[in-house]
């Protein structure tokens, strides 16, 4: 099962690729410890790390959201046709995204909104799709909501010749220039968020990336929380403080991650991050300062 309802809001897992990190854990985690690990092996392992590689266990996927007659994505994942360099992995890619979102019911011209946590290029990359050797909107009735924190740090010349810089040029300007994308942050709304519709708003968690978010979803008792890239493991949950080397500021990420995580233990909210594999989802309980596992979604494992 990769479809779950919580309240009246139907949420369907679209995994784009799956496969082990290409560096050690502890250079991902470089605050993290071995003993850390080992002492978490029994529910890390196999899903979330291999202690024989080293290895974190990582996915891209996406979260399409079914709300209020209205389609959302959140993230769109890597993408067809980039060129990424940095990673060549992920570079010149030919995957099977759309037929994935074709095979639950939903054409690219059904999408009505496009959420991106932050412009990472993982996270935009099918915003955009290759067209006669041109980058062109590949939902094209969506609009696209893009932290504007985010839009103004890799829209400065100087981060054009980065990886972010390539990913903003191919994957965010053209949804921009096609006057698709709605540019938000935090004064949008008097309580600091932007409001989707009645169970959902997105609300600022900076760190990670400058515009950094989360998507909170309330629908009748059921409480979410998409998290994007504030948690990469589920050792988080147990090691707020650890983030990784990602992070553009790793002392404000750590700082919205264990508001998040408050946040959700103390509403009972699901945890959705972007890039969990295994069952993609958890719910937490606190534990002194830490947080502690209660209970996995019932996705399918992956």
């Amino acid at each position: 099962m990769q479809t779950i309802t919580l309240g009246a809001v139907e949420i369907t897992r679209i995994v784009e690729w799956h496969a082990p990190a290409a560096a050690p854990i502890t250079e991902i985690f470089p605050d993290s410890t071995p003993r850390m690990w080992r002492e978490n092996e029994s529910w890390l392992a196999p899903d979330f790390w291999d202690p024989g590689t080293d290895r974190l266990g990582v996915a891209v996927q996406t979260w399409l959201l079914r709300s209020e007659g209205r389609t959302i994505l959140v993230d769109t994942g890597l993408g067809n046709d980039k060129e990424r360099p940095d990673r060549p992995v992920w570079s010149r890619l030919r995957g099977d995204f759309l037929e994935r979102l074709a095979a639950v019911g939903v054409r690219p011209e059904d999408v009505d909104v496009v959420v991106n946590t932050h412009l990472h290029a993982d996270h935009v990359g099918w915003n955009t799709r290759l067209v006669a050797g041109e980058w062109v909107p590949t939902f094209p009735n969506a609009t696209y909501l893009v932290p504007r924190a985010d839009f103004e740090h890799w829209g400065r010349p100087e981060a054009a010749a980065g990886p972010a810089g390539a990913a903003f040029a191919d994957s965010v300007l053209p949804v921009r220039r096609a006057g698709q994308a709605v540019l938000w942050d935090g004064s949008d709304g008097s309580d600091g968020e932007y409001r989707i519709d009645g169970s959902l708003a997105l609300a600022p968690a900076p760190g990670h990336t400058p515009g950094s978010s989360v998507l909170r979803l309330a629908s009748g008792t059921d409480r979410a929380v998409f998290v994007g890239d504030l948690v990469h493991s589920p050792l988080q949950f147990a090691e707020p403080g650890c983030d990784t080397c990602l992070s553009e500021d790793q002392v404000e990420a750590t700082r919205s991650r264990r508001r998040i995580l408050e946040e959700a233990a103390d509403t009972r909210s699901l945890i959705f991050p972007a890039h969990l594999p295994g069952h993609g989802a958890a719910e937490v309980r606190r534990d002194g300062d830490k947080f502690a596992l209660s209970r996995w979604a019932p996705f399918a494992s992956i």
